[in-house]
Parts: structure tokens; sequence; C-alpha cells
């Protein structure tokens, strides 16, 4: 509820905005009975049935078509989605222990076992179903979404999302283009602006420092601040430098050519500085911002999924507490900020994205694309690192 009203006071000045989103409150045990429900019962989809590698992928025909739980859930039928590294690593088994917990009892089988289970965040899509709070969108409209990981994804023909997760699709976009962006634009969205407090009044001449730049959240940073008039200096290697030079990057620092500290060391210290990368980074590169100025380093690379899988939800969840909270500490007594980030499912953020998108400030940035046949191929190729954009799947 504390979610719902901050996204309906940041957003009073639009009334229809509001509206919608004051009707996302969710009532259990309500069905929606569908005006356009599919005639089928079953639909086709790639499911995992237990953690491991990739083999463990498996295409069926059988899957049960979602239906409408609660009245503010909407059914897409999936016209292209995408896979991201939380994909992939969610296939062998990562963050179960917390994500089940979060899981809906209602779309979990009743031995308790999440399986199948289908992956895949992102949708773009038609409308065919809404719940009978769901009033900013008809059967029909062309959205996007990005689905929480603890909800069935979007590897199928049809998902059931939250209406207050859902947006109207950007008109500039194919279906293909608007499925490379939801989960990394909400991703990034979460640490540049929510966590740090950046945006388009506060921005103008910033310095920021983006580690690894060339994968889905890299790109979509680069030209956010962009937009916002920010000075952007990405670390990537070479051969995705013309990539995000061509996205409006300021200086670029190619961690292959040598040791990326001594490159830094040549440049001013920095306003904010985004990590995709975590690992050693974060030894030395808190040592780059500007002291005792507000200035703030994000991670999105945290162990928080890992210490409950490690140690339980209870334990897991406190070491977590203790790990963050004395981080925090240390380096507020340095001069600066330290936070992290995560993915934050939300229809509004992605109205505002859209409105960059279809101002062309902010485009999608695809590497490749496969059809809906091939998410086995395109499971791999994400595995493999070293992005260069999004991997897309066409579903129809």
């Amino acid at each position: 509820m504390e979610f719902l009203k901050t996204c309906v006071l940041r957003r009073k000045a639009c009334t229809m905005v509001c509206f919608r989103r004051s009707q996302a409150v969710p009532k259990p045990s309500v069905r929606k009975i569908s005006t356009t429900s599919p005639r089928n019962t079953v639909m086709p989809a790639w499911v995992i049935d237990k953690y491991g590698k990739n083999e463990v992928l498996r295409f069926t025909q059988d899957m049960m078509i979602p239906i409408i739980h609660y009245p503010n859930e909407v059914i897409i039928k999936v016209h292209a989605a995408s896979v991201n590294p939380i994909d992939v690593n969610m296939r062998s088994g990562y963050g179960a222990a917390a994500l089940n917990m979060k899981r809906d009892p209602l779309h979990i089988k009743a031995k308790g076992e999440e399986f199948p289970l289908t992956l895949g965040r992102d949708v773009s899509g038609v409308v065919m179903e809404c719940g009978l709070d769901v009033k900013y969108f008809k059967p029909g409209d062309e959205v996007w979404a990005a689905v929480p990981p603890w909800k069935q994804g979007t590897l199928s023909e049809f998902v059931v999302v939250s209406g207050n997760e859902v947006s109207h699709k950007p008109k500039s976009l194919t279906h293909t283009q608007a499925a490379s962006l939801p989960y990394v634009a909400l991703t990034a969205w979460s640490a540049i602006n929510k966590v740090g407090g950046l945006n388009d009044n506060n921005c103008t001449g910033k310095r920021v420092l983006i580690l690894g730049a060339s994968g889905g959240v890299g790109t979509f940073a680069i030209q956010v601040m962009k937009a916002w008039d920010a000075h952007v200096t990405a670390v990537c290697s070479q051969d995705a430098s013309e990539l995000v030079r061509k996205l409006g990057a300021d200086d670029i620092i190619d961690y292959k050519s040598g040791n990326v500290e001594e490159q830094l060391k040549s440049l001013k210290r920095f306003d904010f500085i985004l990590d995709n990368v975590g690992g050693s980074t974060e030894t030395w590169a808190l040592n780059f911002l500007k002291k005792w100025s507000g200035a703030t380093y994000v991670t999105l690379v945290t162990p928080f999924l890992l210490n409950v899988d490690r140690l339980g939800i209870a334990d897991g969840m406190l070491q977590t507490g203790v790990t963050v909270g004395s981080k925090t500490l240390k380096h507020f007594w340095q001069g600066v900020h330290y936070r992290w980030a995560f993915f934050m499912p939300s229809g509004p953020y992605l109205d505002d994205i859209a409105k960059l998108v279809d101002a062309g400030k902010i485009q999608p940035v695809i590497e490749k694309t496969f059809p809906f046949s091939k998410v086995p191929e395109a499971f791999l190729k994400v595995e493999r690192g070293h992005a260069r954009g999004k991997t897309v799947i066409n579903v129809i």
C-alpha cells in the first residue's frame, strides 16, 4: 500500500494515471470472466521442471493458460519477450528460496513446488482480458511490462500480470523492440532515479561513471543519463566502444587495455557511479567519487538472494542487513554514499520511460533475436556473457 500511495502522489498531476493506479489493490478470491477469453485451455510455453543447466528447458504445448484470480490483473497475449541474465540464473536455481517465499500460493501446486516454472521477465503484447478493477487498459491495447521474478514468466503464449505493472507500449516501437527494454530499464531506473536520486532536473553537468556499460542495463543507463544532460564515462571492452559512443558516452574506458583504476586516475572524480559488474570493483570504485559532496555509488550486484539460498530466510536476511549496514556506515564516514538497488516492477515508471522513448531520447539496443523455437539457443547466448544489448524472443 505504501508503494501504491507513493505512485499516486508522485503522479497526481495526471488524473488518468492516478485513477488507474488507485484501482490496483489486490482483493483475493475474486475472478473476472473474460470478454475475449482464449478458446483453448492450454498454450505453448518453455518451462523447467527442475533447476539445472540448459537441458532442463522444455517446450510444451500443454501449459495451462493463466486465468485472472485478482481483480487488478491483466492477461497479455505475448508477441515478444527477452532473455536476461536473471533468467539464466533462475534456471540454475538462483534465488529460489526467497522467490518461493514471494510466489502466490494460487500459482504453486499443492505440494509446494513452483514447477513447471516459466522463465522470461519482459513482455510486449496485446491485452486479452482485464480484471474487474482495471480501468486504465482494455482488450486490444498494446502494452509492455516487466514481470517480477516470483511470478510465472513470459516465454509463453499468454502471461498474467498486475495492472500496476503494465504500461502502454511506446508507439514508436515494434513489439520486438519494446520487449528488449522493460526489465533492464526498470532496473536502471531504480538505481539511478529511485535510489540514486537523479532526475532531469538535477543531472545537468553531473559526472557519471557506468561500469559494465555495454549490456542491457548499461546501454539504457547511458541514454537516460545523456537525456538528462549528464557527462557519462562508460567502462566496456574495446569492441563495444563504438556502440556506447553512439549512445552518447563522452569518455570510454576499455577494461581490456589496462588497469581500469589507472585509466580512471586521469579523469575528474564522479558524482555518481552505477556498478553492473560487482566483485572487486567495490574495493576501488568508490575512491573515484567526489568526497563530501553527496556523491553516490549504487551497485546492482548484491548478495541478498545468495545469502537466503545459502543460509535460509531468517539468517540470510540478517546477514544481508549486517553487510549493507556496515558498508553504508563505513563509506558514509569516508564522505560518500553506498547503496544497493534492485529491479522494481512498475507501470508508472514504464509510463515515464515510454515518454523518453517516443521523444527519441531512448532507443532499444538489440544484439540478436531468436524465434520461439530457439529459446535454448538464446539462453546459451546470454549465458556466455559479454552482451552488446539485449537478446529478444519473437513469440509470434
